[in-house]
């Protein structure tokens, strides 16, 4: 007998791919199945990736969850994302392709040295920046967290939580609401289950929310709130500095009761920014806007006459604290776009240098084959 979700889903009553229902699989991502065919299509499954483990990947389909290998070849999956499943070259179950994505939250990885990517979750829909009320509000890290939000082609969402901790609720709300100009702000308090009806109408059946937040944020116990049931550990937080212990380890999704799926991820204690240059004009397109108004048009905005940036800050139209973290943000951006230029020129010198190489190889090698040629010549003609 189907259940709810197959009988009002139209990729049920199709010939198309099924898959992973409680895991969001919809008749939207039955089609990107259907556009997306492996060879011997007839043998694969759709399904999606709850969880990585080390060398192994947990994964959904419709016939429930396994573990598989991780994969040895083609791109390397992330959380979330959308996969076929078959059989590798020991005919052992495994992910054999990864399907496009049609969003992506990512960050730099974390050691300093590093320009990489790091995928955080794929084909999320929302993404939820958690804003505990029971520690002052941290308002780089907010407006760095949104840009990376806006960055990944999902929609931000605000998530305040413990609003029963504090006694400033409003005032801290407002902040937010200022700061995350653009962007709907919801209030919770899982102890209480206030809030939680407002927020579960911002995540629609199939869709995929992930959050994010520092350690002791309250991620896990609205988690529990929001699947009815204990699906994460709580831990106590500090009351020194409002830290507490990561409670969760890995990025994981959780089906929820309304059919929408959530991706718990860790407490994430930094947030570099990789290649943000669509979050930064969503997060501050107001900055923008001023630029345009400056009298030159490659104006620096220190000390040119009539710049409209430096205008905003003397008027106190344009907060400093926004200017200076905008700022900080950018040079934060061009250091790494410096990072990947050099990396790139490293590659192309390494890549020239061989072809140098073999170039030269070859002449030799070509030098020899006619050196050889005319002794046999020579010898023959000396025979004679």
């Amino acid at each position: 007998m189907r259940n709810h979700a197959e009988s009002s889903n139209p990729v049920f009553q199709s010939n198309l791919p099924s898959g992973p229902v409680g895991y969001g699989f919809t008749a939207k991502t039955a089609e990107l199945f259907h556009d997306h065919p492996l060879p011997g299509a007839q043998q694969h499954l759709p399904g999606r990736v709850v969880r990585l483990d080390r060398n192994r990947v947990l994964v959904a389909s419709a016939a429930g969850l396994q573990h598989l290998a991780y994969p040895t070849r083609g791109p390397s999956p992330a959380t979330g994302d959308w996969v076929w499943l078959g059989r590798n070259a020991a005919g052992e179950a495994a992910v054999v392709g990864v399907l496009p994505r049609h969003s992506a939250l990512s960050r730099k990885r974390a050691f300093e040295a590093s320009s990489e990517e790091q995928i955080l979750g794929a084909n999320i829909d929302i993404v939820a920046v958690v804003v505990p009320m029971d520690r002052p509000l941290t308002h780089n890290r907010l407006e760095r967290t949104l840009v990376a939000a806006w960055d990944s082609g999902a929609t931000p969402l605000v998530v305040i939580t413990k609003a029963d901790l504090a006694d400033l609720a409003d005032d801290v709300v407002g902040e937010v609401m200022l700061q995350a100009a653009g962007v709907e702000v919801v209030t919770t308090s899982a102890e209480h289950g206030d809030g939680l009806d407002e927020l579960l109408q911002h995540i629609p059946a199939g869709a995929t929310l992930v959050m994010l937040g520092p350690s002791g944020a309250g991620k896990s116990t609205l988690i529990n709130a929001l699947a009815g049931r204990e699906l994460q550990e709580t831990g106590a937080v500090r009351a020194g500095d409002g830290k507490g212990r990561h409670t969760t380890t890995s990025r994981e999704l959780v089906p929820l009761p309304g059919g929408a799926v959530l991706m718990d991820t860790p407490g994430v204690r930094g947030f570099g920014l990789f290649d943000a240059v669509e979050g930064m004009d969503e997060m501050f397109g107001d900055l923008e806007e001023l630029f345009g108004k400056c009298r030159f048009n490659d104006c620096s905005h220190q000390a040119e006459p009539g710049c409209a940036v430096q205008e905003a800050l003397a008027g106190q139209s344009l907060d400093e604290r926004r200017w200076n973290s905008y700022l900080k943000l950018q040079r934060e951006l061009a250091a790494l776009n410096r990072k990947h230029d050099a990396a790139a020129r490293r590659a192309y010198q390494r890549e020239w240098h061989q072809k140098v190489v073999s170039a030269e190889r070859g002449q030799r090698a070509a030098e020899r084959y006619r050196h050889d040629r005319a002794e046999e010549r020579s010898s023959k003609r000396r025979k004679r």
